[in-house]
């Protein structure tokens, strides 16, 4: 109940007020991002944390000047793999293979099945794959906010192209998926802070099929 609580509390704060999210609550909310699922465990994004206010500032105006890109603590920004590549998927494998401290033959023909499927996908298919993998930990890390009574905004109201550039993403084989500022609402200002939450029933939303 206290999860529900907390999800009823949460919605996409508007107006943040400036107020800067402690340091521990950030490190929670992004190893609930990092411990995620993802398709085959190969984590294909990676979280820039934007603290710095010139960087913030470049960003808000291709993000259709959202107060809320400045006036945040952190901007968490979700970059997905621009494609799979072997040396991608390969590095998760070993790292599996170091973390539990043995190889698998099951979980070795799978890597082979994935590396010989992957690489020779069109990289387009491939980032909205990675990016979808970007989703689920966004998910996560919005969760984990409300959970820890910080604001936080989803935002796909950007230009990927021009964030890319800003953060430098591109030469890191990365690509903006979608964007997250944390931080505390300003109610004064914020229009939505008072409204109901509105959601389908679950009649509406839920099929049981017994």
């Amino acid at each position: 109940m206290e999860l529900l609580d907390k999800l009823n509390w949460r919605y996409a704060a508007k107006a943040m007020n400036g107020e800067k999210v402690a340091e521990d609550k950030v490190e929670r909310i992004l190893e609930a991002a990092r411990l995620a699922p993802t398709s085959s465990g190969l984590q294909p994004f990676e979280i820039f944390v934007v603290k710095n206010q010139d960087i913030k500032e470049q960003i808000k105006p291709v993000a259709w000047n959202q107060s809320v890109i400045t006036d945040c603590s952190h901007l968490l920004v979700f970059a997905a793999w621009d494609t799979y590549t072997p040396e991608r998927i390969n590095h998760m494998f070993d790292l599996t293979n170091e973390i539990r401290g043995f190889e698998n033959e099951g979980w070795e023909n799978y890597r082979q099945m994935l590396l010989g499927m992957y690489p020779q996908k069109d990289p387009e298919e491939n980032f909205n794959h990675a990016a979808k993998q970007a989703y689920i930990a966004f998910t996560e890390a919005l969760t984990a906010a409300a959970f820890e009574g910080v604001d936080a905004t989803p935002l796909e109201g950007f230009e990927p192209d021009a964030v890319d550039k800003i953060l430098g993403l591109r030469e890191k084989g990365l690509r903006s998926a979608v964007m997250l500022p944390i931080g505390y609402r300003k109610e004064d200002e914020d229009w939505l802070v008072n409204l109901v939450k509105v959601r389908k029933p679950m009649s509406e939303l839920v099929t049981v099929i017994d």
